[in-house]
């Protein structure tokens, strides 16, 4: 064979045997979705944290608070981040994130906690209900989560997934109200991000800005990501207040983004990206503020408070009434004195005239 054919067919052999272009493996790995084979139901199959202990979300209810008087103020070091900067906002397949700067972290924690990215959580138009925790049973209408990794004992976000006091996250809970134009630096690009592995770059703004009133009121306990592999290595901060969006902002987030590649024959929207509560076991959640269920944490449920109010509204009124009756004899009583006294002189003098 002429040395010009051996040429060609080792440069034939060379193409056929290189790798095809491949898409971006899925998130930690395995594929896992929310619905489906590769659903919730499923996940402790492939991730066994998932069916283990610690895991959230959870549902924030009287019975498992308990004030604690030393968990202090957070401070936000870094979030107030320059219009100059730029953030890098992605559909991950799973919800939208938003990658954040290293010079973002927590002050007040045992350990200095830096910010690594930021994702929401949410329902669908029909369903406006997708936070993933609830309080008292009620789950609102979606969730920020503000994910940090111990940096004084980890150098990344991925190798603190997994250890011991590895995250921490700030939970935002949403509720629908009035438009909010600090979420909408994130909403007005949802369209640049449809569909999965889309990103896009957006203009710096501050972090601090998507906390609600009052950051000094929370819930704080030790559970897990929502997502696989589920490790229970996180401190939940959930905050108390929540935040407003308007219907508006809502519905966008409910129905621009895709869990599918832009040229997936069977696209699927992305929608009710939430995980469900979880069993608490024998947790404890700490809150930095008091409440006035607290006479719960001594031992009384909520129903024989209820009752000693109740005797007490009718004792109260059984003393009024008695008190009315009462009164009302005392006056009666008197008005009778007054008109013996009227009276007895006028026998008196008759019997004088007489005698």
């Amino acid at each position: 064979m002429p040395r010009s054919l051996h040429a060609a067919a080792a440069v034939l052999l060379l193409l056929c045997s290189r790798p095809r272009p491949a898409r971006p493996a899925p998130p930690h790995g395995s594929k896992w979705s929310y619905f489906g084979p590769n659903g919730e139901k499923s996940w402790s199959e492939k991730y066994p944290s998932c069916g283990g202990v610690l895991q959230s979300p959870i549902d924030l209810h009287n019975d498992i608070l308990q004030y604690d008087a030393s968990l202090v103020p957070l401070g936000f070091q870094g979030y107030n981040v320059s219009a100059n900067e730029q953030f890098i906002l992605t559909n991950d397949g799973h919800s939208v994130r938003l990658n954040l700067v290293p010079d973002m972290h927590i002050q007040g924690l045992r350990s200095r906690y830096t910010a690594t990215q930021l994702h929401l959580h949410w329902g669908n138009q029909n369903d406006p209900h997708g936070s993933e925790h609830t309080v008292a049973g009620k789950h609102f209408a979606a969730e920020l989560h503000i994910v940090h990794y111990n940096s004084d004992l980890y150098p990344n976000a991925s190798a603190a997934s997994n250890k011991s006091e590895g995250l921490a996250v700030l939970a935002v809970l949403i509720e629908m109200g009035s438009f909010n134009p600090s979420y909408d630096k994130i909403f007005r690009h949802l369209q640049d991000v449809r569909y999965k592995g889309q990103e896009v770059l957006i203009p710096g703004f501050s972090i601090e800005e998507l906390l609600p009133e009052r950051p000094e009121e929370y819930y704080r306990y030790k559970g897990s990501l929502t997502t696989p592999p589920c490790h229970p290595t996180v401190l939940w901060t959930v905050f108390r207040n929540p935040v407003q969006i308007s219907q508006e902002q809502l519905l966008a987030l409910e129905t621009a983004l895709y869990y599918t590649y832009v040229d997936d024959p069977s696209p699927r929207e992305m929608v009710n990206n939430f995980r469900r509560v979880q069993k608490f076991d024998e947790r404890q959640v700490y809150t930095s503020f008091r409440q006035v269920q607290d006479l719960t944490y001594a031992g009384l449920s909520l129903g024989i408070i209820l009752s000693v109010v109740l005797a007490g509204v009718l004792g109260i009124c059984v003393v009024l009434a008695v008190s009315i009756w009462l009164f009302k004899r005392k006056k009666s009583s008197k008005k009778g004195d007054n008109k013996g006294v009227i009276y007895k002189p006028a026998i008196k003098k008759e019997t004088e005239a007489h005698a």
